[in-house]
């Protein structure tokens, strides 16, 4: 057992590298849709998905995109996972041809909702924690069970105290 805080052993995510990250997973993405390679949406889960989502969108030219929003955490502690928000259900079908992005599988339970509702929708995240690996068609960057990633938009650029020394 560990006495260490969630936060204390982080990944560190600047706005550089969730972009360079995002771009990699729509490469990779490119041409695996069903319909000639193509995709007929994407779908954000919100609110960590919809900054990779829109990058891969971007790069993909796919101009139908939607959200859907699912609560899971509270602060940094995970609840169970509830949809509060569904995307446009005549779009959606069973998933076919529905690319649903998000920033991070952790222990798959957001992802496992949701792939409840769209079974045959290809399930993408930028990073992904072993746990809910069996859940993503498709990441970028593994990272370890007992690291938290702290993403741009959760940050705010403050002065850090040295770890030895006054300055």
């Amino acid at each position: 057992m560990s006495d260490r805080l969630p936060h204390e052993k982080g990944f560190h995510v600047s706005w550089d590298q969730i972009h360079r990250d995002s771009r990699a997973l729509a490469w990779r993405l490119d041409g695996k849709g069903p319909d000639n390679g193509a995709w007929r949406a994407v779908v954000a889960i919100t609110r960590g998905g919809m900054a990779p989502a829109m990058i891969v969108s971007r790069e993909l030219d796919i101009r139908t995109v939607d959200t859907i929003s699912v609560k899971s955490y509270d602060n940094q502690s995970q609840a169970e996972a509830q949809v509060l928000k569904a995307p446009d259900a005549e779009m959606m079908g069973d998933g076919t041809g529905i690319l649903i992005v998000d920033d991070l599988v952790d222990t798959g339970k957001t992802l496992d909702l949701v792939r409840q509702m769209y079974p045959k929708a290809h399930f993408a995240t930028v990073y992904a924690k072993p746990q809910g690996e069996p859940m993503v068609d498709t990441f970028i960057t593994g990272v370890s069970q007992d690291t938290w990633i702290f993403f741009p938009w959760d940050m705010a650029m403050q002065y850090v105290k040295p770890y030895r020394g006054s300055d």
